[in-house]
């Protein structure tokens, strides 16, 4: 008996110390996964959301001192204060009570881009943007992309330089304000422009001032070795898709189908996971520059 007692007690002490151990393994792997990043809580609308054609003079003459649907109305009309005055009709939705980014496109969270620190993603089709930090959507909004004669490239970019006002390359009249290039030689980036509703600039990605300003500020400027060589590049920007310049506004088919533009998180996933490792590599050098900066 004595015996069986002593083997049962050391049966015991064998299993309190592969508990403790897997407790201690479990923190120690649950440290390293977690990764500092942030959150933000957006309100939902308070019922699920329509969408119908109203004709804009008469919409304005209800609710043009109201910024807040004002904003939202121009993000789904893909334009901005001047140009949707213009309109004849626009799109409008029955409830205009949550935030910006539920009536826009693009998930909330893109598990595939916890690792990522900052990239931004233009959807051609969709004509919008959207900023992720470490997988969390922080700015999205409409955008005007390249015309059907100088459309905008697609793939994988990176910020470079950057200009408060600058002047377009296409026409010296042209002043583009909260300018970020994306690709030096050709001359493309996002700024501040006209948004007329429609796939409309010279192969460059307008937005409103406010997302301008954001992602002017948002986003990383390369690091310059000297003056032709570039030591670290800057925000990760994908571009993809394609636009149907022949037929409707796709904005247009909310009326019908409130998600026919929702953009999927596997859809994400899909496209950035052919540059995520360039992605990656880029971001660990910017990190290693950073941290030997005094």
């Amino acid at each position: 008996m004595r015996k069986l007692y002593y083997t049962t007690n050391i049966l015991l002490l064998l299993i309190l110390v592969l508990l403790v151990s897997c407790k201690e393994n479990k923190t120690i792997r649950t440290g390293e996964e977690a990764k500092p990043h942030k959150t933000i809580e957006y309100k939902k609308p308070g019922s699920s959301v329509s969408f119908h054609f109203e004709k804009t003079k008469e919409w304005l003459k209800t609710n043009e001192s109201d910024s807040s649907k004002l904003r939202i109305a121009y993000a789904i009309n893909r334009t901005d204060k001047a140009n949707f005055a213009k309109l004849d009709s626009v799109v409008i939705p029955s409830d205009f009570s949550g935030d910006i980014v539920y009536y826009l496109p693009f998930p909330l969270h893109v598990a595939a881009l916890t690792d990522v620190s900052k990239v931004i993603i233009f959807s051609y089709p969709a004509q919008a943007f959207a900023a992720y930090e470490n997988g969390e959507l922080i700015y999205t909004g409409p955008t005007n992309m390249g015309r059907k004669k100088d459309p905008t490239p697609t793939g994988l970019f990176f910020t470079n330089w950057k200009a408060e006002k600058t002047t377009s390359t296409f026409n010296d009249e042209w002043d583009l304000k909260w300018n970020f290039n994306i690709e030096n030689k050709l001359g493309v980036g996002f700024h501040e422009y006209a948004l007329p509703g429609y796939p409309a600039s010279h192969s460059c990605l307008r937005l409103q001032e406010k997302d301008a300003k954001d992602l002017y500020k948002w986003a990383d400027e390369w690091i310059l070795k000297d003056k032709e060589n570039v030591k670290v590049k800057g925000t990760p920007v994908i571009v993809f898709g394609n636009y149907n310049f022949d037929g409707p506004k796709p904005w247009h088919a909310l009326v019908d189908d409130p998600k026919s533009l929702d953009i999927s998180e596997s859809e994400i996933e899909n496209q950035v996971n052919p540059f995520l490792q360039k992605i990656l590599d880029n971001q660990k050098v910017r990190e290693t520059e950073q941290s030997n900066t005094p």
